[in-house]
């Protein structure tokens, strides 16, 4: 699958320094928060599995699990720790929790993701559409592997070929998504290109801007409520 990326850049040192505004964005988001959580809970509750981003664990899916039980939804963390960037080994064991959670729920689950966990997603309901009614990924790099994050120096340091990753990456569409996926991002991720979270070539993905750091991505109002949002809409 061709691919050009000739106008996309991973993020530079000021955009990443601007994830440094988050406890001025916690001051902004103040106004919002009273119809966050006075939403109507959820007509139908589902069965949800949270995965985190690159580097982070359970704690940081917390805020999102909180608000998502509130609603009535079914909340499950990914139980695999802390993502260690590793996508063959994450996916494999992904895989055999999805369909176990699915399995016991007795149908379908929806998978929400961050960053790299987005991401991991999106490959394991590639993989087991049956298993997974749905898909929200929050600032997730679906094209380009690490290379338009500002992650990229790190692979490289551990010795992977990020062209080799990418060309991985392209491979997977080849397969098509075949459950609905809903992608939020933002032009102000300081973490990952933006244009990276931009899902061109499956009619699946229905793509949502907001105006958050990355880091603010798991935690603002706007971005909760287009989680809620998808997760009835699947």
């Amino acid at each position: 699958m061709p691919i050009h990326y000739d106008t996309i850049a991973a993020p530079g040192l000021l955009g990443t320094l601007q994830e440094l505004r988050l406890p001025l964005d916690t001051l902004r988001w103040a106004p919002q928060w009273p119809a966050a959580l006075l939403r109507r809970r959820a007509a139908v509750p589902r069965t949800v599995m949270l995965l985190p981003g690159f580097g982070a664990g359970t704690g940081s899916m917390q805020p999102l699990a909180l608000y998502l039980r509130a609603l009535g939804h079914r909340v499950h963390h990914w139980g695999l720790g802390r993502n260690s960037g590793d996508v063959p080994a994450l996916l494999s064991a992904l895989q055999l929790r999805v369909l176990a959670l699915a399995h016991d729920a007795g149908s379908p689950v929806d998978l929400v993701g961050w960053s790299l966990g987005g991401y991991l997603a999106r490959e394991a309901a590639r993989d087991g559409p049956d298993s997974v009614r749905g898909v929200v990924t929050l600032g997730s790099p679906v094209i380009g592997g690490p290379r338009f994050t500002a992650v990229a120096p790190w692979y490289r340091a551990q010795g992977h070929d990020l062209a080799a990753l990418e060309a991985g990456v392209a491979a997977r569409f080849d397969t098509p998504l075949r459950v609905p996926v809903t992608a939020v991002y933002s032009k102000r991720d300081g973490v990952v290109a933006w244009q990276a979270c931009i899902d061109r070539w499956s009619p699946q993905v229905r793509h949502v801007e907001v105006r958050e750091t990355h880091l603010g991505l798991g935690v603002a109002p706007r971005v909760l409520a287009v989680v809620a949002d998808a997760l009835q809409a699947h």
